[in-house]
Parts: structure tokens; C-alpha cells; sequence
């Protein structure tokens, strides 16, 4: 196998691990994932830190608030005291209600979706600083929330439903994470595109004294017309060294 297949595979194997671990990992661990590598420490090092860039305490499980700005913390406070008017339920009552839910009492799931609204909180700062705001975070889990509490008919025994919740709450965090991560990359290589385009017009443009057509950019450039259009288009036709109207675009 691939040598970087096989340490991407790894690398998620730890991040799994950790996971089932309440997000940290001793050294010893990963350094035993990645024995077969024959990593050096520069590489190990690496590893480390990108665990704790998302999250992943090494030895220690790390604190969750330190990853919040001021912002965010005054937005916690603010979600805090609203969901204090909620109801407090004991685990009695957690429980009871978990056993009425599974037999489809409406009234019982939306009681159990109130119990566990701070669980949204505590498992949303486990992924703050990751590129979305706790707002953001916050809020995809009380939607994953709502949806696990009515699939809950689908568990044989009360006691999976925490574990049930907790699993849906995180991979819909973890799901608009990578969906952020991947559209500012697509947006990266659109800005990218049509920097490269502008660059170009402006420097021939420079040349002729004058806004220049996507034919001639084409045939001085290299690039095809199709990516100079293309281009024009994703910046809103605002590069102003292209004559547009001359292109009729």
C-alpha cells in the first residue's frame, strides 16, 4: 500500500481513537499507530500538532474555552441564560422520557431534546476554531439533535440513546466543518483563477495603452478563451482591464 495512503488512513484511525477517548490520546498511543511508518520525530511532531490544532489533547484532555474568542463567549453566555428557562430533568426523568420517545411520544421527544441542549454546547466546543463559528456549530447540532431524538425508536435498550445523540450531534459538526473547509478551498481556486486572469490583463493592457479583448489576452497569454470567459463571469465582469463590451460577454 501507498506509504501516504496508508498514513492518511492512520492519521484517521487516531482521530478516532481519540474520539471514543473524549478527544485526547496519550503519546504512547500514537507513536504505536504510526510504529510501522518509521516516522521521524520532525514527522511525529507534525502529527501532535495537528491533533491539536483540531481539538485532540495529548496526555490531558485540553480546555474547551480556551478555542473561543471574545465573541463567542458572549454569544454562550447569551445562548446559556436563554436555555435556563428551560426546565432542569433529573435522570429519572431523562430516562423516562428516552423510554416514551422510543415508543413515539411526540411530547416525550421534545422534552428529551430539551435535556440534552447542553450537551449540544459541551460537544460544539470540542470543535471551535475549526473554521466555524460556535453559533454555527451550535445550531447544526440542535438540528442533529432533533433528528436523533426521533429515530430513537430504532434502539433496543434506553441506555444507547446518550451514545446515539452524542454520535449524531458530532458527525453533523464534523459534516459542516468539512463542507466549509472544502467551499473556501473551491472559492480559493476561483479567486485564484481570476487573479491569475486579472494579473495578466493588466499587464497587457499595460503594454497596448488600453483595455485589451479575451481574444487578444488569449493569443498572448496562452490561455483559452473559455478560461479568460469563465473568469469575467466569476468576478462579476469586474476585471477592468478586459473590454467586455468589445467581447460582447
Amino acid at each position: 500500500m501507498n506509504k501516504e495512503v496508508l498514513f492518511a488512513q492512520t492519521l484517521e484511525q487516531v482521530r478516532k481513537l481519540a474520539k471514543e477517548q473524549g478527544n485526547t490520546i496519550s503519546e504512547e498511543q500514537v507513536r504505536e499507530a504510526f510504529s510501522t511508518l518509521g516516522l521521524s520525530d520532525e514527522q511525529l511532531q507534525m502529527v501532535f500538532d495537528y491533533l491539536l490544532k483540531h481539538k485532540i489533547g495529548i496526555g490531558q484532555v485540553l480546555d474547551p474555552d480556551e478555542f473561543l474568542s471574545d465573541e463567542e463567549k458572549n454569544y454562550l453566555q447569551d445562548y446559556l441564560d436563554e436555555i435556563a428557562a428551560l426546565p432542569q430533568y433529573t435522570a429519572g426523568q431523562v430516562e423516562a422520557f428516552t423510554i416514551s420517545s422510543m415508543a413515539g411520544d411526540l411530547d416525550a421527544q421534545q422534552r428529551l431534546v430539551e435535556a440534552y441542549l447542553k450537551d449540544v454546547i459541551d460537544v460544539a466546543k470540542l470543535y471551535a476554531g475549526q473554521g466555524v463559528s460556535l453559533e454555527d456549530l451550535i445550531g447544526e447540532g440542535n438540528v442533529a439533535l432533533a433528528v436523533a431524538v426521533s429515530m430513537v425508536g430504532s434502539l433496543e435498550k434506553p441506555s444507547e440513546a446518550q451514545g446515539m445523540l452524542a454520535k449524531m450531534m458530532m458527525d453533523a459538526m464534523e459534516n459542516l466543518i468539512d463542507e466549509v473547509a472544502l467551499n473556501e478551498k473551491q472559492d480559493k481556486k476561483v479567486a485564484d483563477k481570476v487573479n491569475d486572469v486579472a494579473d495578466k490583463a493588466r499587464e497587457l493592457a499595460g503594454e497596448m495603452h488600453r483595455k485589451v479583448t479575451v481574444r487578444e489576452l488569449a493569443d498572448e497569454t496562452g490561455l483559452s478563451v473559455r478560461a479568460i470567459q469563465d473568469a469575467c463571469r466569476m468576478s462579476g465582469f469586474k476585471i477592468e482591464d478586459i473590454d467586455y463590451a468589445e467581447d460582447n460577454l
